[in-house]
């Protein structure tokens, strides 16, 4: 790395010395930008990597609520506003035990990044708890999301802010949230969500945006080799939104899916996964990947165990960050791994997407290929803006334009970089170019 660029990495890492994911996202991109920072004397003259990297905001503060035994419990809460160069701080909620400030802020890190791909007039931002939903009832989840949203409601507006769900958060919680908000501030303002439900200002095709985009991005890839998904075997990870319509769409184009997971173990189906068995025990029973197993004759539930020894050509992480190490990747070529597309926030180790390259796999980091959610979302903005209500197709149609001109212009970047097919190269250098041209024309801010 050229020594000026590891000057201010370094400062990056002094000021943020125990926030090891925000350092790693920051890292994988200084790392594909380097030869445009050499370039663009421009950018160094107005110390645009320095600024960008430091966040607009951080906040953090206490949230406290009553569980139904009457016992107050003390949660966490973050919101971190990275950049609004390019519109309202965008970004979803993530109600978790693992989470910290250092996921917050290289959550948001990338998705200013991502957001700048969709060309949707967004900023970037990330927020959530180490609050964990799982096993609370609705009364639970209800009176912490109002305690988080008292808070929170003071730095959030149409034209501000605008956060969105993530793992975690469902429509029940942003229902919980978005009720809230009305109750403190008495204003219907359906623009300050998004992910909402169809009747009160949601979109259509919301719910599913994020894994069509991901199979819609890896069909790109597929055809740049003149192939599709039909007959190919994926391998998913996750149970979550993202994984359930990952599924989905690419069985509808012909491939099949044979593993999803969760927290408590892995589950290999060699029949194709059972998607209407899958939404039933998630999303209606909000259950575990044991229990759809258990309603499989031939699945097999693994506990404690990942899904990639599983042999597949397609493969789509959809769980978490950092939940594909270098042996897994090993493993996967071993077995006819042709792509790795991710569906979750940077689910690939450093040390997992340089044995992917090196073994000429192509490989497509989340700030292009989940972009999809964050661009539906920027939509369902559009239409509360509008006072409209866009039917399936159409919203599906812009979804599939928008990825069509991501893949596009991460291709384009990478081969003007001299790196072709290098689609996480083209990610990081097309999304910060877009965003240190608005920072240059905006001056000092």
């Amino acid at each position: 790395m050229d020594a000026r660029l590891e000057e201010i990495y370094q400062e990056s890492v002094r000021r943020n010395p125990t926030e090891p994911e925000f350092q790693q996202a920051v890292r994988e991109v200084i790392d594909s930008v380097e030869p445009l920072l050499l370039r663009e004397k421009d950018y160094a003259d107005a110390s645009i990597l320095a600024r960008m990297v430091e966040p607009e905001r951080q906040l953090m503060f206490r949230v406290a609520w009553e569980d139904d035994e009457h016992k107050i419990h003390i949660n966490r809460g973050y919101r971190v506003q990275f950049s609004s160069v390019l519109g309202p701080y965008k970004g979803g909620l993530r109600f978790h035990p693992s989470v910290n400030l250092s996921i917050i802020k290289f959550l948001g890190f990338e998705q200013t990044f991502k957001n700048a791909l969709t060309r949707q007039g967004i900023g970037g931002g990330k927020g959530g708890s180490d609050f964990d939903p799982h096993g609370k009832s609705d009364m639970e989840v209800m009176r912490f999301c109002q305690a988080f949203m008292t808070e929170l409601s003071r730095h959030i507006g149409a034209d501000c802010d605008v956060p969105a769900g993530d793992i975690g958060v469902g429509a029940r919680e942003i229902g919980y949230l978005y009720g809230q908000y009305k109750r403190l501030t008495n204003r219907n303002e359906m623009g300050v969500l998004t992910g909402k439900g169809l009747g009160w200002g949601g979109s259509l095709a919301r719910k599913e945006a994020t894994g069509y985009g991901v199979v819609a991005f890896a069909l790109s890839m597929l055809q740049e080799r003149n192939e599709d998904l039909a007959g190919k075997k994926v391998i998913v990870s996750g149970s979550g939104n993202v994984a359930i319509y990952a599924i989905e769409r690419a069985q509808l184009l012909g491939a099949q899916a044979l593993t999803i997971s969760d927290s408590s173990g892995a589950v290999y189906d060699p029949d194709g996964i059972d998607l209407e068995l899958l939404k039933q025990v998630k999303e209606v029973e909000r259950g575990r990947v044991s229990e759809y197993a258990q309603r499989r004759p031939h699945a097999e539930y693994r506990p404690g165990k990942k899904v990639w020894d599983v042999p597949g050509e397609v493969i789509m992480p959809c769980a978490t960050q950092n939940e594909l190490r270098s042996s897994d990747m090993r493993t996967l070529i071993a077995n006819g791994a042709q792509i790795v597309v991710e569906g979750a926030n940077m689910p690939l180790t450093p040390g997992a997407i340089e044995i992917a390259q090196r073994a000429n796999l192509l490989y497509a980091p989340s700030k292009a290929a989940n972009a999809g959610g964050v661009a539906t979302s920027a939509l369902e903005m559009q239409q509360n803006a509008m006072l409209q209500h866009w039917d399936f197709d159409k919203v599906n149609n812009r979804l599939d334009r928008i990825m069509e001109d991501i893949h596009t212009t991460c291709l384009e970047t990478a081969d003007k970089m001299g790196r072709p097919y290098d689609y996480l190269v083209g990610a990081n250098v097309a999304g910060f170019k877009i965003v240190a041209d608005a920072m240059l024309e905006q001056g000092i801010i």
